[in-house]
């Protein structure tokens, strides 16, 4: 699926390169950074002899990503992106013990907008963008034993602030910082009553969370 996605990225780019530079409308970014991510809560377990586990959190580690996008206007822009978190997956409370490797993967539609115009030398922006985050399986291996644990993929959005800087028109910097919150699941929270609904059960609910900063290069055809 990833090697899918790069060649995708890359042959769309390669033909919008044939575009007149009157017309160039569409940028190819990749980008390298570190995301911070965290996890959520629970019931606590017990082990005996090991400790007690609440929490499951991603490690912070190296991301990277490709984004392919278009300039429906001057400022507007609609688009594509993929990123990617290699890390490792770890379950905590009186100790911490590392379950395996896990690759965090994201893939977003998004809509920015570009302030300023459109040669000008920096252009910042913003980003919101909705898609799905995509956990790998986890090889664990506890006690002797190995199993693997599937993967799962759930909604997740997206929003970021960067700033793009182009020394020349074709070719620029992208510096960005973007928080993508995944919704994991909800825990009772209590009961609500109302005098025409009636009483129902209230929910909290919990998101893992990846806050990335990146910077990269970005192409313009």
């Amino acid at each position: 699926m990833v090697r899918k996605t790069i060649l995708t990225t890359a042959l769309v780019g390669l033909a919008a390169a044939s575009a007149p530079a009157q017309d160039a409308r569409v940028e190819l970014s990749g980008t390298a950074g570190w995301t911070f991510s965290d996890g959520v809560s629970g019931a606590a377990v017990n082990v005996p002899g090991v400790g007690s586990f609440d929490r499951i959190d991603p490690k912070d580690a190296f991301s990277w990503g490709l984004r392919l996008g278009f300039l429906v206007s001057e400022n507007s822009e609609v688009g594509f992106l993929f990123n990617q978190q290699s890390t490792s997956l770890e379950i905590g409370g009186t100790s911490t013990f590392e379950l395996g490797d896990l690759s965090l993967r994201n893939y977003h539609g998004y809509y920015a907008y570009n302030f300023g115009d459109g040669d000008a030398a920096a252009r910042p922006y913003v980003l919101i963008g909705l898609g799905a985050t995509q956990y790998g399986t986890i090889n664990v291996s506890a006690a002797g034993l190995q199993r693997d644990i599937d993967g799962n993929t759930r909604f997740s959005g997206s929003g970021a602030l960067g700033v793009k800087i182009f020394p020349s028109p074709r070719f620029g910097i992208r510096l960005e910082g973007r928080w993508t919150p995944t919704y994991i699941k909800s825990d009772a929270a209590g009961w609500w009553c109302d005098p025409y609904w009636g009483c129902y059960v209230v929910g909290n609910a919990q998101y893992s969370n990846q806050f990335e900063l990146s910077g990269g290069v970005t192409l313009r055809f």
